[in-house]
């Protein structure tokens, strides 16, 4: 029987012409569900998660902290009564996790796991259930995740640290990034992209509090920063790249920009087994106006520069399509990061052994206008200066 429904037939451009330049816009809200069912292949074989970050103030001393949750799945239809690990490759992963964490000095993430019977979600809209009293929909995410020191130290297959964070908290996610048709149904039900990505909110306010460690942080709305996102597939890209900031502040005003929000996001996209290239999507909103630079709609470039030291990481991308231009220039120190793990669907193994993973980047974004892709010169509209992002780098 014929599998390939053509695809290795197509070249890379024309593939990514037809997965990306259709004009069918995808359902934001059914995107965000769940989307293992879409495909039996990845039933079997691949993974789903919703991610979020935000910034909280300690109740104590009042200091800014950024926190993240994760509610992940993989392989559901391998499942047993037990989670299933990878255990370095002995297995093909099947389990539920929730996931929080933090960055700076302090920086922990911590995985509780559960077997997929204790896992239920809506495929028509974001409505996630992991145990008795984790949840995460669109207006509201929840959960508590702890784990000893004796624990983590005697189960490797963890990869946790150890800690307790609980979170009960609003969402309002009013800015969104939708990559469009390679998203939608027929890319989705054919498991084409190795990994597919969706941002219902780019920036998001979160309203509640959380508990780390005993330590009680408030979450504001105007001051959470606050962004959400999903991925999904059969694997992770190598590399892999990320950058998102929401505290942004205008040079040309001085004042912070509430209706802006940068994320950047890709690494080297595979598409029905054909190898993209090193590739980087680039959305921008500046107060009302969206900027897009998606390289597969053929109208934009995108470049990018990841520098790794000893100490620092530095992200450094230009995005240009015919009317903008944006340069992107943001660094963070290892010391504020940790290091993200996800099992690989088909082999169980830790390919990623070096995800770094901050929520404490920053750096400046410069915004140009011009015409015809700059053929007459670019003009500077502002210089924003961005702290406090999340960003991720990582290859192998």
């Amino acid at each position: 029987m014929r599998t390939d429904f053509g695809w290795k037939a197509l070249s890379g451009a024309s593939l990514v012409a037809l997965l990306f330049a259709s004009p069918v816009a995808a359902a934001n809200e059914q995107v965000n569900g769940y989307r293992l069912p879409d495909s039996p292949i990845l039933q079997t074989n691949g993974y789903d998660w919703w991610w979020h970050n935000l910034v909280a103030v300690s109740r104590a001393d009042g200091t800014a902290k950024p926190f993240f949750f994760e509610y992940y799945i993989v392989n559901p239809a391998l499942a047993q009564a037990q989670p299933v690990y990878g255990n370095n490759g002995a297995n093909k992963p099947s389990y539920a996790i929730v996931t929080a964490g933090t960055w700076g000095l302090d920086a922990k993430k911590i995985n509780n796991f559960y077997p997929v019977s204790q896992f239920s979600a809506d495929v028509n809209v974001m409505n996630v259930k992991i145990g008795a009293n984790n949840i995460a929909n669109e207006t509201y995410i929840a959960g508590s995740v702890s784990l000893s020191a004796a624990d983590a130290a005697a189960h490797p297959e963890y990869f946790s640290d150890a800690g307790s964070i609980s979170w009960s908290l609003k969402a309002e996610k009013f800015l969104a990034f939708d990559p469009g048709y390679a998203v939608s149904d027929i890319p989705r039900d054919l498991a084409i992209l190795q990994m597919f990505w969706f941002v219902k909110g780019m920036r998001t306010k979160y309203t509640g509090t959380i508990t780390y460690n005993g330590q009680i942080y408030d979450v504001l709305p105007e001051s959470s920063y606050g962004y959400a996102d999903k991925n999904w597939g059969t694997d992770y890209t190598n590399p892999w790249l990320w950058l998102s900031s929401n505290k942004l502040v205008s040079r040309k005003t001085g004042k912070e920009l509430p209706n802006s929000s940068l994320d950047c996001g890709g690494g080297r996209p595979i598409a029905a087994g054909i190898d993209l290239g090193e590739k980087v999507l680039v959305a921008f909103w500046y107060e009302g106006t969206f900027y897009e630079y998606n390289f597969a709609k053929l109208n934009a470039g995108v470049t990018f520069n990841v520098t790794e030291t000893a100490t620092d990481i530095r992200w450094s991308i230009t995005a240009i399509n015919v009317n903008s231009k944006v340069v992107i220039d943001f660094s963070a120190p290892k010391a504020t990061m940790i290091k993200i793990r996800y099992e690989s669907p088909d082999t169980g193994t830790i390919k990623h052994k070096n995800l770094w993973n901050t929520g404490f980047a920053q750096g400046t974004i410069q915004l140009y206008k011009g015409d015809l892709w700059g053929l007459f010169g670019w003009t500077l509209v502002d210089t924003i200066d961005g702290s406090m992002g999340g960003a991720e780098w990582g290859q192998y």
